[in-house]
């Protein structure tokens, strides 16, 4: 069954439709969950193998990024023709595998090479999985339905600072590894034994059109035609550029400016102070942010349908009054009044996910969609995951040091100066509004 436009129709029922999305979400929290965790335990590593904030940068973001980027085309193209489900299945195991892997590190190049391990685990998952949701969904619902994916992120970040922060004070943080690593192994069997290839309901024409498909220089000379894409692909990168580099060095700006002040209050919950703010962080941050990407999600599809330009407006307005507020949370002198501050960004900072996601699918052919996914990641991961936490940490040890001002308000001012990118990302989903009415094809 296809589309009038060529694109593949729902083929499946709307109850497996809704059980297909929430599959993909779990994994997708995993997948979050073993990629962040390492952000509350990063002062607990950098204190037991004694890193630098240099070196938790480059462990928590290049050395996962460079093979995250790296792999994530060449599985996408392989995706655009094989079994999807089997290529999500085998990318959960693969990762799982090595965030256990991450709890046996004895030094700063095992922790990276095991990071490395899970990048190259987690390359397999979101262009096949944007791909086979595109395939599940018709377009009118198709930016609920990513957004409904992607709130893998905020879920899997919340659960991750608040697990990891728990069970790194009661058994350490190598347990923690474990503990997230092991539930991959149940969803790689779930995913590969249940998840439907729409592919192989479709008529045999379409199918032996999909599987010729345009080459890889075909994919990205259209890609590459959609001025669109590289708005949004440079949009969301600067977003990620922030959102990364500040996720990783919120909890230890936290540790180094309110410890005092969160280690007593999280005694009188009887927690230890990781814990505490594990859990703190991973509920202010991660709740919002899941509003923040559900909410977007619904614009998207309300306002887009009548008029495509809203696709860009949402994150562009909500990017731009997000940062007023997070610089006023990093400058107040009260821990608990920083983390309700810090509750709200999330919110405006998450309407992008569903609109710019949705955007991309629907500027490419079907058979380009996990593709265009792959490329988008590429630019994001490489700038945003790659350079962000490396490049925050790299100016919070320039402030700390040379310039005098100590770990505290070295992170502090790192912290801020970049928030501030947010207004280059706004520009660019405003231009790309002025674009996207003329370039959208399915």
């Amino acid at each position: 069954m296809t589309a009038s436009n060529g694109a593949i129709a729902p083929s499946v029922t709307p109850g497996y439709r809704r059980y297909a999305l929430w599959v993909l979400l779990v994994i997708y929290i995993l997948n979050f969950l073993d990629r962040q965790i390492v952000t509350i335990l990063a002062e607990p590593i950098r204190q037991e193998l004694g890193l630098t904030d240099l070196q938790l940068g480059m462990m928590t973001g290049l050395a996962f990024a460079l093979f995250y980027t790296v792999l994530g085309i060449p599985i996408a193209r392989y995706a655009e023709r094989g079994n999807r489900p089997f290529i999500i299945s085998a990318a959960v195991a693969a990762w799982s595998f090595f965030t256990i892997m991450c709890g046996f590190a004895q030094s700063f190049w095992q922790l990276v090479l095991a990071r490395v391990g899970v990048g190259i685990g987690e390359a397999g998952c979101t262009p096949p999985a944007h791909s086979l949701i595109s395939d599940y969904v018709s377009r009118e619902k198709r930016a609920s339905a990513l957004a409904f994916y992607s709130l893998g992120t905020p879920i899997g970040a919340l659960l991750g600072m608040a697990l990891g922060g728990l069970i790194a004070d009661a058994w350490g943080w190598r347990m923690a590894f474990f503990v997230a690593g092991a539930p991959g192994v149940l969803m790689a069997i779930v995913a590969a034994t249940t998840l439907v290839e729409p592919r192989k309901r479709l008529d045999a024409d379409l199918v032996a059109r999909q599987k010729a498909g345009p080459s890889l220089k075909e994919a990205l000379t259209e890609i590459r035609s959609k001025r669109t894409f590289w708005l949004i692909a440079f949009g969301v990168s600067i977003k990620a550029f922030v959102s990364y580099g500040s996720g990783v060095f919120l909890a230890p700006f936290f540790f180094r400016n309110h410890g005092a002040e969160l280690t007593e209050i999280a005694a009188g919950f009887g927690l230890g102070l990781a814990g505490f703010l594990g859990l703190s962080l991973g509920l202010a941050i991660g709740l919002t942010g899941a509003l923040g990407i559900w909410i977007g999600g619904q614009l998207a599809d309300r306002y887009g349908s009548k008029d495509l330009r809203h696709y860009m407006g949402i994150p562009a307005v909500s990017t731009l009054l997000g940062i007023p507020i997070y610089l006023t949370g990093l400058a107040v002198e009260s821990a608990v009044l920083a983390l309700i501050i810090m509750a709200i960004p999330p919110i405006l900072n998450g309407l992008w996910y569903g609109p710019a996601y949705a955007a991309v699918q629907g500027l490419v052919r079907p058979e380009t969609r996990a593709t265009a996914t792959a490329i988008l990641l590429f630019i994001v991961n490489l700038i945003g995951l790659g350079m962000g936490p490396l490049v925050v940490g790299a100016v919070s040890d320039l402030f700390s040091g040379p310039f005098g001002l100590g770990p505290a308000q070295g992170v502090r001012w790192s912290l801020a100066l970049f928030n501030l990118f947010g207004i280059v990302a706004s520009i660019l989903f405003w231009l790309a509004r002025g674009s996207i009415r003329e370039e959208m094809v399915s």
